[in-house]
């Protein structure tokens, strides 16, 4: 499946800021067998008067900005042309929680994608007693990759989506002791829980396909930007990735933006300011299929 995927960042200060410089992480990447960028642009008004474009540790797309002269409102504009390919199906050949470990006392790399970067602690997940303990359950399941998948649907049938309970900064032990959040929590949660039993676990930072009801037309900015799940289930089955939000594997509706251990990896725009006062943003995302004269 092809989309074009459009992102909008709006900021308005009050009073307007001296200056300012942001990482914006908004750019979906390529992944290797699953996603393909056939082109990309960030747009950035007014125009900084210092701009640089690289790749982080984890291999995401980094474009570094900086103001010095005053401005009242910052728009950041991305738009993407992206080929997603559905996973095929595999047979489930992941070990048991205690053969992740040998054969993860065996990896010896410490490339990006090593999975020894997403076992410990990081900036925004805590290796939380209550949320391992959660986390445990789900061992009956027996494979890793089964694990989890019971995972994910465990905190999708118990955590109520409320956009209301929680912000950026709320911790994971927050939202797992109200049983409430957004997709960020929910994999915080999931991330916490799997790195507690043993299994590493990254945060993915991407864009969603939604559907509307039937019968319905889909409106143009009604996406959001999304977080999912991406776990290592062992030297033959590799990574996963699995969206407890929607309690489903990542497929060809989940288009990957970044990778990193928590939402401090991959925030879509942080950085510093020069002002005393306040600001408002807003943001719409939309994602559009692209169906050739085929069907295809």
């Amino acid at each position: 499946m092809r989309y074009d995927v459009r992102l909008r960042f709006e900021y308005a200060y009050q009073p307007p800021v001296a200056g300012g410089r942001h990482l914006v992480r908004v750019a979906p990447m390529t992944v290797d067998g699953t996603q393909r960028i056939i082109a990309s642009s960030v747009v950035f008004d007014p125009e900084p008067v210092e701009r640089t474009e690289r790749r982080d540790f984890f291999g995401n797309a980094v474009v570094a900005v900086s103001y010095r002269q005053s401005h009242a409102t910052l728009k950041v504009n991305m738009s993407a042309r992206v080929r997603v390919e559905a996973p095929g199906a595999t047979f489930d050949v992941s070990p048991d929680t205690m053969g992740l470990a040998r054969e993860l006392n065996g990896f010896t790399s410490l490339a990006p994608a090593s999975p020894h970067h997403f076992t410990a602690p990081s900036p925004r997940v805590a290796l939380n007693p209550d949320i391992t303990a959660y986390g445990r359950e789900s061992l009956r399941a027996g494979s890793v990759h089964s694990i989890v998948r019971d995972l994910g649907q465990r905190i999708h049938s118990d955590f109520v989506y409320d956009g209301e309970s929680t912000e950026v900064e709320t911790p994971p032990e927050v939202a797992f002791r109200q049983r409430r959040g957004v997709c960020q929590d929910f994999t915080h949660v999931m991330i916490a829980a799997l790195r507690g039993i043993g299994i590493p676990a990254g945060y993915v930072s991407g864009y969603l396909r939604t559907l509307p009801p039937p019968g319905k037309r889909r409106l143009a900015g009604a996406d959001a930007m999304h977080a999912w799940v991406r776990a290592w289930c062992g030297n033959e089955t590799g990574w996963v990735a699995y969206d407890p939000t929607n309690r489903t594997f990542a497929g060809e509706d989940h288009i990957v933006a970044a990778f990193g251990r928590d939402y401090d990896d991959v925030a879509p725009i942080s950085g510093v300011l020069r002002t005393s006062g306040r600001q408002r943003t807003s943001h719409s995302v939309d994602v559009v299929p692209i169906v050739d004269r085929n069907g295809a």
